[in-house]
């Protein structure tokens, strides 16, 4: 994930009840993700929350996978994006130096497009030289960005579309959590009802 989530203070919560426990099993982690991050944001959530019955642990259980899914999401958008920034790199590498060759010589100036752009990620010194000789053809580092979004669109998309999904399932299920505390607490009193009883 982007780093450890951090609070003021740690939220102070009642454990879940354990008849619950099975209903929340251990979350399945990818590579980089640790499962402190996932307890802390988990933590907060309830907090937050501070869920009342049974009904509600179950919903702060679901905004908690959800809101981790969220964290997930914007961390692997922001991993495309830089890994299809070599990509771009290639592609502008590719209008630059491939104009005008020999069509037998494409493939061995491929290679060395590819080697380019593999050391533009990997050496900041051959970076800025890269970024030097694209900016003198009128490759600045916004019609480096375009081509990244050009290069990433289709997987960009997927991220929006499952980012958009979990963040509408996050406000439904906080609305059911208002819902039910509206339903189940004290109802207050009508104006009109309040007038009859004066």
């Amino acid at each position: 994930m982007n780093g450890p989530f951090q609070t003021e203070q740690q939220p102070t919560v009642n454990a879940m009840p354990v008849e619950l426990e099975v209903l929340a099993p251990p979350p399945l982690l990818l590579p980089g993700e640790t499962r402190e991050h996932y307890q802390a944001l988990r933590q907060a959530i309830f907090a937050d929350l501070a869920p009342r019955s049974a009904i509600e642990w179950l919903l702060a259980i679901d905004i908690a996978e959800l809101s981790w899914e969220i964290q997930r999401y914007r961390c692997l958008r922001h991993q495309l994006l830089e890994t299809q920034r070599q990509q771009a790199i290639a592609a502008v590498l590719r209008r630059i130096d491939l104009v005008g060759i020999a069509p037998e010589s494409e493939d061995e100036a491929e290679f060395y497009i590819l080697q380019n752009a593999l050391s533009w990620r990997r050496d900041p010194t051959v970076a800025s030289e890269i970024e030097a000789r694209l900016s003198s053809y009128g490759f600045d580092q916004h019609a480096i960005n375009v081509e990244v979004h050009a290069q990433a669109r289709e997987l960009f998309i997927l991220f929006e579309g499952l980012l958009n999904a979990a963040q509408t399932k996050r406000i439904l299920l906080l609305r059911e959590i208002r819902n039910q505390r509206y339903f189940d607490g004290p109802k207050p009193r009508s104006s009109a009802a309040s007038m009859l009883r004066a």
